[in-house]
């Protein structure tokens, strides 16, 4: 499998932001996947303001072009948006299939500036790409490993990870060691996109399934990553020997 990733600004412009999508599409070989950030068509910051001004029209319109887009050069594009909701919005990521209609993840663990501000998901779903299970998780949600192991166990055989992590007061380095041990305890590849910024503290890179960086962006820097991946290697040895008789952890869909 192919994968291209796009460490690419976003910001609260669509339109800039669909130039930026259309701009890395032009590289895209058909059947790649491609990733793009969090909140990538409709921008996305700490200071989500903007959203008491944003159009949902316009937001609805740019997941249109997105998808489009995608058929037209027959990739899988994988990448963020705020979306409207009947109350509100979500923080969503987004997979744009070149045949069929699009899957959402909303995003259930919100960061603390969406608190009040965003509507919580309230499922961890998969998703398939060329007959292979995935699934996504968003920024904050490195934090929260039982998700990564639920969307394992539930067969996802990669896991894409989409975040706007550009934060100076995160040491440097945890989060990409959360990224490393997302993949190794999961036994799964990870592949990450974020934003290139000077606080950037979180990296844009591809994770074996035995914890191995197989290739990884410099951080603060725009670029484009391509790397082909064996999803095969993805493996059940550790998720077997969970210790069910002795910790049991339920979840409600």
């Amino acid at each position: 499998m192919s994968v291209l990733i796009a460490q690419v600004p976003t910001v609260w412009d669509v339109a800039t932001n669909l130039a930026t999508y259309r701009e890395v599409l032009a590289e895209a070989r058909p059947g790649d996947v491609v990733l793009f950030p969090e909140g990538m068509l409709s921008g996305y910051a700490e200071d989500l303001s903007p959203l008491d001004t944003i159009d949902p029209v316009e937001i609805r319109a740019a997941v249109h072009q997105a998808a489009d887009l995608a058929r037209e050069k027959q990739v899988h594009v994988f990448c963020g948006s705020v979306l409207p909701e009947e109350q509100g919005w979500s923080n969503a990521a987004l997979h744009l299939c070149p045949d069929g209609p699009p899957h959402v993840y909303r995003k259930i663990n919100l960061a603390m500036n969406e608190r009040g501000r965003m509507t919580p998901g309230d499922r961890l779903e998969t998703t398939t790409v060329h007959g292979v299970t995935a699934a996504i998780q968003l920024c904050r949600e490195i934090r929260f490993p039982e998700q990564w192991q639920h969307l394992a166990a539930a067969g996802a055989r990669f896991l894409v990870y989409l975040t706007n992590a550009a934060n100076p007061r995160e040491p440097d380095g945890v989060w990409r060691s959360h990224l490393v041990s997302r993949a190794a305890e999961n036994q799964r590849f990870v592949l990450s996109a974020n934003i290139p910024d000077p606080a950037q503290h979180c990296p844009s890179m591809i994770v074996s399934p035995r914890g191995e960086v197989l290739a990884e962006l410099p951080m603060g820097e725009k670029g484009l990553l391509r790397l082909t991946f064996d999803p095969a290697e993805s493996g059940d040895w550790y998720l077997s020997q969970r210790r069910r008789d002795v910790i049991s952890l339920t979840y409600h869909g």
